[in-house]
């Protein structure tokens, strides 16, 4: 690609100062890294030649991270039920007939949707992930792909450590660097013993991250209290599933301090989820605790079944109210400290904080433009008084966004998904769900239902 420079009204460039640049710039270099920040014209006369995009009525900022989230094909049919009945009753059903070309389906459509609202990154866990690595490929999106695996006899229609094992090898540091591959376990009620050593063993080997639940549910804590006689956190730690290179957890909703303090000991990386959480009535998340104790926290949407959408500005504003009714304190989880969460927290969060997460010097050109001729953006005060960064949390909603960049290549422009045509993403979902739901349905009906974790 060539080397160009984006001259927006405003850049936030998500640094530790909350800088506000007016008539800000970006240059891009050719190998889509970011080469220099600054004002615009300042910019532009000292590189001649180099085509300039002016977007104007424009805010530019960092791409958003999606730092928990699942492909999926059910929205708005799993519905009603706490997290532990409803995996059993709408969810691991699904895993037990879905197949590799409707798993696929399933990541195209929700990448797209991500792009379009404003995400650049995003973590993906999910079945028969080749497909969702030439997903990522095709649309241009930032992935992190994480295997739904499960180990264990009752729990053999997910994804396998080999298996995981095998999207490693073929995918991670592919698409010129845009797809990582983790190890990932669905849950450590999901595996046995010999597989969590496995899992651990083969994070280091490779040297890529390890993810999955924790502490989502009360159920959980009691479930491995019952199991382990200790608390989830600690049992991950006694089994060493927090010695891998990195380690994210989604959820840690209920989290005792002794927790806390092992998250921030290991430098675990935390992906909050308030929306889903509300949904499934699963708890509140202490985030303030957590960033009080230095532990990286981002935010994910979870999957399109328990949100039901994968826009991470509304993310951002649940994840600001849920935080001040919880505590009755207004000023709980201010602007600034969403905006992070959302950006470089979230890159944090990964390990990635280095490559994405904030406009800086050699890092991607990650980015972002939103509309703001617009009624939730007005007035616009970006001075003194400036209301911008409370604005991108509880006004802005994922359809503001006209422009996403990814490794400095435009993959949305005027609100448009460059890289696919969306109906037809959209024509393939609708096509493929009726099939999927009748298979579904056959199983449900020759099997009985039970709570399998509690049959332990």
């Amino acid at each position: 690609m060539n080397p160009r420079i984006l001259h927006a009204d405003v850049v936030i460039p998500m640094t530790a100062d909350n800088a506000v640049l007016s008539n800000g710039g970006v240059l891009i270099d050719a190998d889509g890294c970011i080469q220099a920040v600054g004002e615009a014209q300042a910019l532009i006369a000292a590189n001649p030649g180099v085509p300039v995009k002016r977007l104007t009525d424009r805010l530019l900022m960092p791409g958003l991270i999606n730092s928990h989230a699942h492909s999926g094909l059910l929205r708005g049919t799993a519905e009603g039920l706490p997290v532990w009945e409803w995996l059993q009753q709408y969810i691991d059903p699904m895993h037990r007939v879905i197949n590799a070309r409707e798993a696929e389906i399933a990541s195209n459509l929700c990448y797209a949707e991500a792009l379009l609202s404003g995400t650049t990154t995003i973590v993906d866990m999910w079945r028969f992930m080749h497909g969702s690595a030439q997903a990522a490929t095709d649309l241009g999106i930032r992935a992190v792909l994480v295997p739904y695996v499960a180990e264990h006899p009752d729990h053999n229609y997910f994804e396998t450590l080999s298996t995981n094992e095998a999207l490693i090898q073929k995918w991670h540091g592919g698409s010129n660097g845009r797809i990582h591959v983790w190890v990932g376990l669905e849950h450590m009620f999901y595996a046995s013993p010999e597989a969590w050593k496995r899992a651990i063993e083969m994070s280091k080997c490779y040297n890529v991250g390890f993810h999955t639940h924790s502490n989502e549910s009360r159920f959980d804590v009691d479930e491995t209290q019952r199991r382990y006689g200790m608390r989830p956190i600690e049992a991950l730690e006694s089994f060493g599933l927090l010695d891998a290179p990195h380690v994210l957890l989604a959820h840690c909703v209920w989290l005792s301090d002794h927790e806390i303090e092992l998250l921030a000991k290991y430098r675990v990386g935390v992906a909050h989820n308030p929306i889903s959480n509300m949904k499934l009535a699963s708890g509140t998340a202490r985030v303030e605790a957590m960033l009080a104790s230095g532990i990286a926290v981002g935010l994910g949407t979870d999957g399109e079944k328990e949100n039901n959408n994968l826009d991470m500005f509304e993310e951002m504003k649940v994840s600001s109210l849920l935080a001040k009714l919880s505590s009755l304190n207004a000023a709980a989880l201010d602007a600034w400290s969403v905006c992070r969460m959302a950006t470089i927290g979230g890159a944090r969060a990964l390990g990635l904080e280095s490559a994405i997460g904030s406009i800086e010097v050699g890092k991607q050109a990650d980015l972002i433009a939103i509309r703001t001729d617009t009624p939730r953006m007005t007035p616009f005060l970006s001075g003194p008084d400036g209301n911008l960064h409370h604005n991108l949390v509880h006004a802005v909603q994922g359809g503001d966004i006209d422009m996403t960049m990814v490794g400095g290549q435009i993959v949305v422009d005027g609100g448009k998904l460059l890289t696919a045509d969306l109906h037809t993403l959209i024509d393939a979902a609708n096509s493929a769900v009726p099939d999927l739901f009748r298979r579904r349905a056959e199983w449900l009906a020759a099997h009985k239902p039970v709570n399998e974790l509690n049959q332990k």
